[in-house]
């Protein structure tokens, strides 16, 4: 990073390492900040529960509102009449993801989705959480979704499926840890060299960067239940 960059941020920087050499601290940074979203979404969301006013709701609960009404409609467009099931697990990748891509506005901070631990992690759990489902809902029919449409070509297709089936996680995780570690090295860049124009644009862009990431996520997320709980026809 560029001089000015250095001259804005590294009294932060050396505030933060010096608490983690006091406490003798060897956590990662992506651990210590994905904790860091986690705690903040229990203060907050508990605290916006106890606001929640029917006749003069504020400004929080306007977004809460509109973020779990429009998580709803696309369970239902996408997975159907038993979509909103799904909400809970849904709406905590929406929230999680969205956090920490956030990080990335604070250039001290690195976002927890920009280490590819974090991303594969998230990545696991979503396929462990769709396949479950299918299980849940086909037994060991579930199987049947792997062999493709005629019998005869089961040999072949099975493997082939279930090897698309496992790179779903590479796509999850390598998709969203790129882009967000993509866009917080380019911003930073940035505010090393232009420290007080550039940054303003990019802040916006990362805050797209941000909705767009989680929304990418959450949707592939729910196309993998809807497919995994389909019941195919013959």
């Amino acid at each position: 990073m560029g001089h000015e960059y250095s001259i804005l941020y590294a009294p932060v920087n050396r505030l933060w390492h010096g608490v983690q050499h006091q406490f003798a601290w060897n956590i990662p940074d992506h651990v210590i900040n994905a904790f860091l979203v986690f705690l903040i979404c229990c203060i907050v969301f508990p605290l916006a529960s106890r606001r929640i006013s029917k006749d003069n709701p504020g400004p929080l609960q306007h977004v809460l509102e509109l973020t779990v009404q429009g998580l709803k409609t696309l369970l239902n467009d996408i997975i159907g009449h038993d979509g909103e099931k799904y909400l809970y697990i849904i709406g905590a990748f929406t929230v999680f993801i969205f956090l920490s891509n956030i990080f990335g506005l604070f250039y001290f901070l690195a976002p927890p989705t920009s280490n590819p631990n974090t991303t594969f992690a998230l990545a696991i759990t979503s396929f462990l959480y769709f396949n479950w489902q299918g299980i849940r809902s086909h037994g060991f029919g579930y199987l049947k979704h792997f062999m493709g449409p005629l019998w005869w070509l089961a040999p072949l297709m099975f493997p082939i499926e279930i090897i698309g089936n496992l790179a779903r996680v590479l796509s999850l995780g390598m998709r969203l840890f790129g882009n967000i570690f993509g866009e917080h090295t380019a911003t930073g860049i940035f505010m090393g060299l232009v420290p007080l124009v550039v940054p303003w644009p990019m802040m916006a862009l990362g805050i797209f960067g941000a909705l767009l990431q989680t929304f990418v996520f959450i949707m592939l997320t729910m196309v993998y239940i809807s497919g995994a709980i389909a019941t195919e026809e013959h």
